[in-house]
Protein backbone atom coordinates (compact mmCIF):
# COMPACT_ATOMS: atom_id res chain seq x y z
CA UNK A 1 0.00 0.00 0.00
CA UNK A 2 2.72 2.52 0.77
CA UNK A 3 4.93 1.77 -2.80
CA UNK A 4 0.92 2.91 -4.15
CA UNK A 5 0.51 5.79 -2.29
CA UNK A 6 4.21 7.33 -3.18
CA UNK A 7 3.51 6.05 -7.18
CA UNK A 8 0.75 8.97 -6.75
CA UNK A 9 3.10 10.86 -5.15
CA UNK A 10 5.32 10.91 -8.10
CA UNK A 11 3.10 10.54 -10.90
CA UNK A 12 1.69 14.12 -12.81
CA UNK A 13 -1.40 12.04 -13.23
CA UNK A 14 -4.53 11.89 -11.51
CA UNK A 15 -5.35 8.24 -10.17
CA UNK A 16 -8.09 8.14 -8.28
CA UNK A 17 -8.22 6.80 -4.56
CA UNK A 18 -10.74 4.23 -5.89
CA UNK A 19 -8.01 2.24 -8.03
CA UNK A 20 -6.02 1.16 -5.08
CA UNK A 21 -9.33 0.37 -3.34
CA UNK A 22 -9.68 -2.09 -6.51
CA UNK A 23 -6.13 -3.27 -6.20
CA UNK A 24 -6.98 -4.35 -2.44
CA UNK A 25 -9.89 -6.19 -3.02
CA UNK A 26 -8.21 -8.02 -5.56
CA UNK A 27 -5.38 -9.03 -3.55
CA UNK A 28 -7.57 -10.37 -0.72
CA UNK A 29 -9.82 -11.95 -3.21
CA UNK A 30 -12.92 -9.63 -1.67
CA UNK A 31 -15.92 -9.06 -3.86
CA UNK A 32 -17.11 -5.42 -4.24
CA UNK A 33 -20.66 -6.77 -2.89
CA UNK A 34 -19.14 -8.58 0.41
CA UNK A 35 -17.71 -4.90 0.87
CA UNK A 36 -20.64 -2.93 0.42
CA UNK A 37 -22.71 -5.39 2.23
CA UNK A 38 -19.86 -5.21 5.22
CA UNK A 39 -19.60 -1.34 5.32
CA UNK A 40 -23.45 -1.11 5.45
CA UNK A 41 -23.58 0.90 1.90
CA UNK A 42 -24.79 0.43 -1.11
CA UNK A 43 -23.08 -1.96 -3.84
CA UNK A 44 -23.47 1.13 -6.41
CA UNK A 45 -21.45 3.63 -4.02
CA UNK A 46 -18.52 1.15 -3.62
CA UNK A 47 -18.81 0.84 -7.66
CA UNK A 48 -18.39 4.91 -8.08
CA UNK A 49 -15.46 4.60 -6.00
CA UNK A 50 -13.32 2.03 -7.53
CA UNK A 51 -14.57 3.95 -10.96
CA UNK A 52 -13.30 7.36 -9.69
CA UNK A 53 -16.54 8.78 -9.65
CA UNK A 54 -17.35 9.18 -6.05
CA UNK A 55 -15.06 10.18 -3.07
CA UNK A 56 -13.38 8.65 -0.27
CA UNK A 57 -15.32 10.51 3.00
CA UNK A 58 -13.63 10.64 6.10
CA UNK A 59 -17.39 8.47 7.42
CA UNK A 60 -16.06 5.72 4.03
CA UNK A 61 -12.66 6.11 5.25
CA UNK A 62 -13.33 4.99 9.05
CA UNK A 63 -15.47 1.90 7.85
CA UNK A 64 -12.50 0.89 5.27
CA UNK A 65 -10.00 0.70 8.15
CA UNK A 66 -13.06 -1.43 10.45
CA UNK A 67 -13.63 -3.81 7.07
CA UNK A 68 -9.85 -3.85 5.93
CA UNK A 69 -7.77 -2.91 8.80
CA UNK A 70 -6.38 -0.11 6.70
CA UNK A 71 -5.91 3.06 8.48
CA UNK A 72 -8.37 5.61 8.07
CA UNK A 73 -6.26 8.53 7.59
CA UNK A 74 -4.18 6.16 4.56
CA UNK A 75 -7.57 6.54 2.67
CA UNK A 76 -8.10 9.64 3.66
CA UNK A 77 -4.46 11.48 2.70
CA UNK A 78 -5.31 9.37 -0.56
CA UNK A 79 -7.96 11.19 -1.44
CA UNK A 80 -6.80 14.56 -0.57
CA UNK A 81 -2.97 13.94 -2.60
CA UNK A 82 -5.73 13.08 -5.60
CA UNK A 83 -7.61 16.06 -5.01
CA UNK A 84 -4.57 17.89 -5.08
CA UNK A 85 -2.81 16.44 -7.85
CA UNK A 86 -6.65 17.38 -10.06
CA UNK A 87 -6.37 20.73 -8.98
CA UNK A 88 -2.68 21.29 -10.19
CA UNK A 89 -3.17 19.75 -13.55
CA UNK A 90 -5.97 21.95 -13.79
CA UNK A 91 -4.00 24.86 -12.59
CA UNK A 92 -1.35 24.04 -15.25
CA UNK A 93 -3.69 23.83 -18.21
CA UNK A 94 -5.05 27.28 -17.43
CA UNK A 95 -1.38 28.56 -17.18
CA UNK A 96 -0.80 27.04 -20.22
CA UNK A 97 -3.79 28.53 -21.72
CA UNK A 98 -2.87 31.88 -21.00
CA UNK A 99 0.51 31.56 -22.51
CA UNK A 100 0.03 33.30 -25.48
CA UNK A 101 -1.64 35.89 -23.52
CA UNK A 102 1.38 36.64 -21.80
CA UNK A 103 3.34 37.19 -25.16
CA UNK A 104 1.54 40.55 -24.89
CA UNK A 105 4.39 41.81 -22.28
CA UNK A 106 7.83 42.71 -22.19
CA UNK A 107 8.56 39.82 -20.32
CA UNK A 108 12.82 39.75 -20.90
CA UNK A 109 13.10 43.33 -20.25
CA UNK A 110 10.51 43.27 -16.98
CA UNK A 111 13.24 40.21 -15.90
CA UNK A 112 15.87 42.50 -16.90
CA UNK A 113 14.93 45.23 -14.48
CA UNK A 114 14.34 42.12 -11.59
CA UNK A 115 10.26 42.64 -11.56
CA UNK A 116 9.31 39.35 -12.94
CA UNK A 117 12.21 36.27 -12.43
CA UNK A 118 14.07 35.23 -15.49
CA UNK A 119 12.63 32.06 -16.70
CA UNK A 120 11.82 30.71 -20.60
CA UNK A 121 9.43 28.30 -19.38
CA UNK A 122 5.62 29.51 -20.94
CA UNK A 123 4.05 28.80 -17.72
CA UNK A 124 6.69 29.65 -15.42
CA UNK A 125 5.98 33.07 -16.99
CA UNK A 126 2.47 33.31 -17.00
CA UNK A 127 3.05 32.67 -12.72
CA UNK A 128 5.69 35.55 -12.76
CA UNK A 129 3.34 37.60 -14.55
CA UNK A 130 -0.05 36.90 -12.70
CA UNK A 131 1.99 37.43 -9.17
CA UNK A 132 3.43 41.02 -11.17
CA UNK A 133 -0.29 42.27 -11.83
CA UNK A 134 -1.69 40.64 -8.55
CA UNK A 135 -4.24 39.13 -10.58
CA UNK A 136 -5.99 35.69 -11.03
CA UNK A 137 -6.06 35.65 -14.93
CA UNK A 138 -4.08 37.85 -17.58
CA UNK A 139 -7.69 38.05 -19.12
CA UNK A 140 -8.07 41.24 -15.50
CA UNK A 141 -4.80 42.76 -16.93
CA UNK A 142 -6.18 45.89 -18.03
CA UNK A 143 -4.58 46.32 -21.49
CA UNK A 144 -7.15 48.90 -23.04
CA UNK A 145 -7.00 51.52 -20.44
CA UNK A 146 -8.87 54.53 -22.08
CA UNK A 147 -6.16 56.72 -21.41
CA UNK A 148 -3.54 54.89 -23.46
CA UNK A 149 -5.75 55.70 -26.76
CA UNK A 150 -6.83 58.99 -26.38
CA UNK A 151 -3.20 60.24 -28.32
CA UNK A 152 -2.22 60.23 -32.03
CA UNK A 153 0.50 58.05 -32.08
CA UNK A 154 -1.61 55.20 -30.12
CA UNK A 155 -0.99 52.67 -33.02
CA UNK A 156 2.13 52.44 -31.96
CA UNK A 157 1.92 51.89 -28.31
CA UNK A 158 2.29 48.37 -26.79
CA UNK A 159 -1.06 48.04 -24.46
CA UNK A 160 0.87 45.01 -22.36
CA UNK A 161 4.15 47.45 -21.87
CA UNK A 162 2.10 50.15 -21.27
CA UNK A 163 -0.11 47.87 -18.49
CA UNK A 164 3.09 46.71 -16.98
CA UNK A 165 5.00 50.05 -16.58
CA UNK A 166 1.51 51.49 -14.81
CA UNK A 167 1.74 48.36 -12.53
CA UNK A 168 5.49 48.70 -11.45
CA UNK A 169 4.05 52.67 -10.71
CA UNK A 170 1.70 51.13 -8.66
CA UNK A 171 3.59 48.36 -6.86
CA UNK A 172 6.49 51.12 -6.09
CA UNK A 173 3.75 53.96 -5.25
CA UNK A 174 2.56 51.13 -2.52
CA UNK A 175 5.74 51.56 -0.92
CA UNK A 176 5.55 55.28 -0.22
CA UNK A 177 3.35 56.29 3.39
CA UNK A 178 1.89 59.74 2.32
CA UNK A 179 -0.52 61.94 4.29
CA UNK A 180 -4.14 62.32 2.99
CA UNK A 181 -4.43 64.78 0.03
CA UNK A 182 -4.21 68.37 0.60
CA UNK A 183 -4.73 70.47 -2.26
CA UNK A 184 -3.63 73.66 -0.50
CA UNK A 185 -0.36 72.01 1.05
CA UNK A 186 0.29 70.77 -2.30
CA UNK A 187 -0.11 74.22 -3.64
CA UNK A 188 1.64 76.14 -0.87
CA UNK A 189 4.78 73.10 -1.68
CA UNK A 190 4.94 74.82 -5.52
CA UNK A 191 7.16 77.24 -5.14
CA UNK A 192 9.56 75.19 -2.88
CA UNK A 193 9.16 71.99 -5.81
CA UNK A 194 10.07 74.52 -8.57
CA UNK A 195 13.45 75.53 -6.73
CA UNK A 196 14.49 72.03 -6.80
CA UNK A 197 14.95 72.52 -10.03
CA UNK A 198 18.54 74.05 -9.54
CA UNK A 199 19.59 70.94 -7.53
CA UNK A 200 21.12 67.65 -9.53
CA UNK A 201 18.70 64.33 -9.20
CA UNK A 202 20.93 63.08 -6.69
CA UNK A 203 19.70 66.27 -4.56
CA UNK A 204 16.22 67.36 -5.17
CA UNK A 205 14.76 62.98 -5.71
CA UNK A 206 14.36 62.30 -1.92
CA UNK A 207 13.17 66.11 -1.44
CA UNK A 208 11.04 65.50 -4.26
CA UNK A 209 9.28 62.57 -2.65
CA UNK A 210 8.89 64.12 0.13
CA UNK A 211 6.76 67.33 -0.39
CA UNK A 212 5.02 65.26 -2.30
CA UNK A 213 4.03 62.64 -0.34
CA UNK A 214 3.13 65.21 2.66
CA UNK A 215 0.47 66.61 0.49
CA UNK A 216 -1.03 63.19 -0.18
CA UNK A 217 0.84 62.85 -3.88
CA UNK A 218 2.86 59.63 -3.99
CA UNK A 219 5.85 60.27 -6.68
CA UNK A 220 7.62 57.20 -8.25
CA UNK A 221 10.21 57.37 -10.93
CA UNK A 222 9.64 54.26 -13.31
CA UNK A 223 11.85 53.75 -16.50
CA UNK A 224 10.03 53.94 -19.37
CA UNK A 225 9.69 50.04 -21.59
CA UNK A 226 10.09 50.11 -25.01
CA UNK A 227 7.05 50.78 -27.08
CA UNK A 228 5.43 52.41 -23.72
CA UNK A 229 6.35 56.13 -25.27
CA UNK A 230 4.53 57.86 -22.02
CA UNK A 231 6.63 60.31 -20.57
CA UNK A 232 4.48 60.42 -17.40
CA UNK A 233 1.47 59.05 -15.76
CA UNK A 234 -1.15 60.67 -12.90
CA UNK A 235 -4.02 58.86 -11.45
CA UNK A 236 -6.11 58.52 -8.15
CA UNK A 237 -5.12 55.26 -6.09
CA UNK A 238 -7.56 56.04 -3.43
CA UNK A 239 -10.20 59.24 -2.59
CA UNK A 240 -7.58 60.67 -0.04
CA UNK A 241 -3.98 59.35 -1.85
CA UNK A 242 -2.62 60.15 -5.67
CA UNK A 243 -0.12 58.98 -7.61
CA UNK A 244 2.32 60.77 -10.14
CA UNK A 245 4.87 58.26 -12.04
CA UNK A 246 7.76 60.02 -14.50
CA UNK A 247 9.56 58.02 -17.12
CA UNK A 248 12.43 60.26 -17.63
CA UNK A 249 12.01 58.80 -21.16
CA UNK A 250 13.91 61.70 -22.49
CA UNK A 251 16.84 62.35 -20.40
CA UNK A 252 16.66 66.48 -20.36
CA UNK A 253 16.56 68.22 -17.57
CA UNK A 254 13.59 70.26 -18.45
CA UNK A 255 11.26 67.58 -20.24
CA UNK A 256 11.30 66.11 -16.70
CA UNK A 257 9.97 69.34 -14.74
CA UNK A 258 7.74 70.03 -17.42
CA UNK A 259 6.37 66.31 -17.14
CA UNK A 260 6.59 66.78 -13.35
CA UNK A 261 4.14 69.87 -13.13
CA UNK A 262 2.24 69.00 -16.15
CA UNK A 263 1.24 65.23 -13.94
CA UNK A 264 1.18 68.03 -10.76
CA UNK A 265 -1.50 69.97 -13.16
CA UNK A 266 -3.69 66.87 -13.92
CA UNK A 267 -3.93 66.59 -9.98
CA UNK A 268 -4.88 69.94 -8.86
CA UNK A 269 -7.19 70.67 -11.81
CA UNK A 270 -8.55 67.80 -12.89
CA UNK A 271 -11.11 64.95 -11.16
CA UNK A 272 -10.24 62.02 -8.92
CA UNK A 273 -11.72 59.50 -11.66
CA UNK A 274 -9.54 60.47 -14.57
CA UNK A 275 -6.88 58.64 -14.88
CA UNK A 276 -3.87 59.97 -17.39
CA UNK A 277 -0.99 58.67 -19.73
CA UNK A 278 0.73 61.71 -21.50
CA UNK A 279 2.68 60.73 -24.36
CA UNK A 280 4.76 64.20 -25.31
CA UNK A 281 2.30 65.88 -23.77
CA UNK A 282 -0.09 66.01 -26.74
CA UNK A 283 -3.14 67.92 -26.85
CA UNK A 284 -5.77 65.23 -27.54
CA UNK A 285 -7.81 66.60 -24.71
CA UNK A 286 -8.77 69.71 -23.59
CA UNK A 287 -7.74 68.88 -20.22
CA UNK A 288 -3.80 67.98 -21.47
CA UNK A 289 -4.03 71.30 -22.62
CA UNK A 290 -5.02 72.66 -19.15
CA UNK A 291 -2.25 70.59 -17.74
CA UNK A 292 0.23 72.07 -20.24
CA UNK A 293 -0.50 76.00 -19.42
CA UNK A 294 -0.01 74.83 -15.87
CA UNK A 295 3.58 73.61 -15.98
CA UNK A 296 4.74 76.01 -18.10
CA UNK A 297 3.22 78.96 -16.08
CA UNK A 298 4.70 77.52 -13.07
CA UNK A 299 8.13 76.91 -14.36
CA UNK A 300 8.22 80.26 -16.35
CA UNK A 301 5.45 83.21 -15.55
CA UNK A 302 4.19 84.24 -18.20
CA UNK A 303 4.60 87.78 -17.97
CA UNK A 304 7.98 87.67 -17.54
CA UNK A 305 9.12 85.01 -19.92
CA UNK A 306 6.66 87.59 -22.09
CA UNK A 307 8.95 90.25 -21.39
CA UNK A 308 11.87 88.49 -21.53
CA UNK A 309 11.45 87.15 -25.23
CA UNK A 310 10.67 90.89 -26.26
CA UNK A 311 13.21 92.73 -24.99
CA UNK A 312 16.50 90.75 -24.82
CA UNK A 313 18.45 89.06 -27.47
CA UNK A 314 18.59 85.25 -26.70
CA UNK A 315 21.79 83.84 -26.44
CA UNK A 316 23.25 82.08 -23.38
CA UNK A 317 24.63 85.05 -21.19
CA UNK A 318 20.97 86.31 -21.19
CA UNK A 319 19.26 83.73 -20.33
CA UNK A 320 21.76 82.37 -17.89
CA UNK A 321 20.75 85.67 -16.04
CA UNK A 322 16.92 85.29 -16.91
CA UNK A 323 16.90 82.01 -14.96
CA UNK A 324 18.80 83.20 -12.17
CA UNK A 325 15.75 86.11 -11.60
CA UNK A 326 13.28 83.71 -12.01
CA UNK A 327 14.98 81.05 -10.15
CA UNK A 328 15.06 78.14 -12.32
CA UNK A 329 17.67 76.50 -14.11
CA UNK A 330 18.94 77.59 -17.34
CA UNK A 331 18.10 74.30 -19.14
CA UNK A 332 14.12 74.92 -18.21
CA UNK A 333 14.43 78.31 -20.37
CA UNK A 334 16.43 76.67 -23.27
CA UNK A 335 14.06 73.97 -23.46
CA UNK A 336 11.02 76.39 -23.22
CA UNK A 337 12.69 78.77 -26.36
CA UNK A 338 13.51 75.77 -28.10
CA UNK A 339 9.89 74.51 -27.84
CA UNK A 340 8.39 77.93 -28.84
CA UNK A 341 10.80 78.02 -31.75
CA UNK A 342 12.73 81.14 -30.78
CA UNK A 343 15.49 78.75 -30.57
CA UNK A 344 17.17 76.21 -32.82
CA UNK A 345 16.52 72.48 -31.48
CA UNK A 346 20.51 72.72 -31.92
CA UNK A 347 21.29 75.64 -30.02
CA UNK A 348 22.32 75.75 -26.27
CA UNK A 349 21.81 72.38 -25.47
CA UNK A 350 24.93 72.94 -23.18
CA UNK A 351 23.00 74.70 -20.63
CA UNK A 352 19.91 71.41 -20.64
CA UNK A 353 21.64 68.90 -18.36
CA UNK A 354 20.46 65.18 -18.92
CA UNK A 355 19.87 63.11 -16.14
CA UNK A 356 20.02 59.42 -15.80
CA UNK A 357 19.00 56.18 -13.77
CA UNK A 358 20.89 55.35 -10.99
CA UNK A 359 20.19 52.16 -9.54
CA UNK A 360 19.58 52.00 -5.56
Amino acid sequence: MVDAQHRRLLSDIAIPPGETLRETLDAIDLPQAELARRMGRPQKTINEIVQGKAQITPETAIQLESVLGIPAAFWNNLEKQYRETLAAIEAERALEAQASLAEEFPYAEMATRSWVAETRVRTERVKELLKFFGVANLDLVALNDETAYRVANRGRVSPGALAAWLRRGDIEASLIKTAPFDERALRSSLPGMRSLTLKPPEEFEDALVRLCASAGVALVFVPHLPRTFANGAARWVSPTRALIQLSLRYPYEDVFWFSFFHELGHILLHGKRSRFVDFNHIVADPREGEANTFSAETLIPRDSYSDFVERERLGQTSICKFATSIGVSPGIVVGRLQHDGRLPRTHLNGLRRRFAWVER
